[in-house]
């Protein structure tokens, strides 16, 4: 899959560009708050139907205009075009169409684009809470699956429902519905034991991808992998899982009540990255964690690739900075090789990539961003 143009409308930095894109490596260089990250956002947008950077689309919308617009041209790799456009109305929602008709649900253009993202605030994905590394399984998997996304979504509503329940049962125990909370906790054992073994199989697949993209971009030797910590903490089936999760349940309900909201489930769950056997986030070094985090989103787009049949646009933003030479000599190196597609890449010193990417060649580009403008750099 390549973008092979863009047009943005009032997003953010940009008030209308158009640009056109190289199918191998595209590099946007700039100064801060230039607008390059904001093209990587467009087409995430597309791809994803949200930003990388914010849930909120009033955020992506440029300040003083009354809705925002993005159309991208892809061409997948069975040579099959596709023209996706989204438009933001505030108070008024987000319509997306592809090919000119629109899409009943928004959720139904998630897999058809696939894509992956990798920036500096990733560091929180072997650094941060729990949140960011459910967010990466839960990226992959509803890009991969579609059932999983539907699961998740069920889960999520029936996991709101359920905490409202228990909020009011909090506020006014005499009126406590113990048989209405079965039900409600018959639901999320049934919906969130799917999510959790779709996760636990992802991860046991998912180790090869993550241990291959290890050697890529690191020679010391070092071995990385991923525990899920949750309702059960090995690989389980789904009916192992549902059956630690009412146990679960049933030995936290009335904490449950007491506090107004559920304790136990998918949405609580961790993963446990490890060098080594060692845990990265509590004994890593910041070249470990880079390199860790490096390498799980390199798995990740082989691992999508694999599973689609359909190469992903990796797009790294401004990323390339912090990194020693021989890991970008490595990174760019693998980038430019046929295991990659097209790439997007972000950076403030094009110097960086001039040493590295032969732009000469049609195959990439290096384009200048300044004040949400876009031109075609000499290379």
């Amino acid at each position: 899959m390549i973008v092979r143009s863009l047009r943005i409308r009032a997003l953010r930095a940009h008030t209308d560009t158009s640009i056109t894109f190289a199918p191998k490596v595209n590099v946007f260089h700039g100064p801060n708050g230039a607008g390059k990250t904001n093209i990587l956002e467009a087409v995430h947008y597309l791809c994803l139907s949200k930003s990388f950077t914010t849930s909120n689309d009033n955020d992506v919308l440029r300040r003083g205009c009354e809705h925002l617009e993005v159309t991208g041209l892809f061409s997948s790799d069975g040579r099959r075009d596709v023209t996706v456009r989204i438009v933001f109305v505030p108070r008024q929602g987000k319509r997306i169409f592809v090919n000119g008709a629109p899409l009943a649900r928004k959720t139904e253009i998630v897999g058809r684009l696939p894509v992956v993202v990798f920036s500096q605030a990733d560091h929180a994905l072997t650094a941060g809470s729990p949140e960011e590394r459910r967010r990466f399984l839960n990226n992959i998997l509803c890009q991969e699956r579609p059932v999983y996304m539907d699961d998740l979504l069920s889960y999520r509503r029936t996991l709101r429902q359920r905490n409202e329940l228990l909020a009011k049962m909090r506020k006014s125990p005499a009126a406590s519905d113990a048989a209405l909370l079965a039900s409600w906790n018959a639901r999320l054992i049934a919906v969130g034991s799917r999510v959790v073994a779709a996760r636990q199989r992802f991860l046991g697949e998912f180790a090869e991808f993550l241990e291959t993209a290890y050697r890529e971009i690191d020679e010391i030797g070092e071995r990385p992998s991923i525990d899920y910590l949750g309702i059960v903490h090995s690989n389980a089936d789904k009916n192992d899982v549902e059956s630690a999760f009412r146990q679960r349940l049933d030995g936290t309900t009335r904490r449950e009540q007491a506090i107004g909201r559920t304790l136990v489930g998918p949405h609580r769950d961790d993963l446990i990255f490890r060098i080594n056997g060692f845990k990265v986030r509590r004994y890593a070094s910041q070249g470990q964690h880079r390199t860790f985090g490096m390498a799980v989103k390199l798995a990740q787009y082989a691992y999508l690739q694999d599973r689609l049949s359909e190469a992903p646009i990796l797009m790294l933003d401004d990323v390339f900075d912090p990194l020693d030479a021989r890991r970008r000599d490595a990174f760019l190196k693998l980038l430019q090789s046929p295991k990659v597609g097209q790439t997007l890449i972000t950076g403030a010193d094009a110097g960086i990539f001039e040493q590295r990417v032969p732009f000469a060649n049609l195959e990439h580009s290096l384009q200048k961003v300044e004040a949400g403008s876009v031109s075609q750099s000499s290379g």
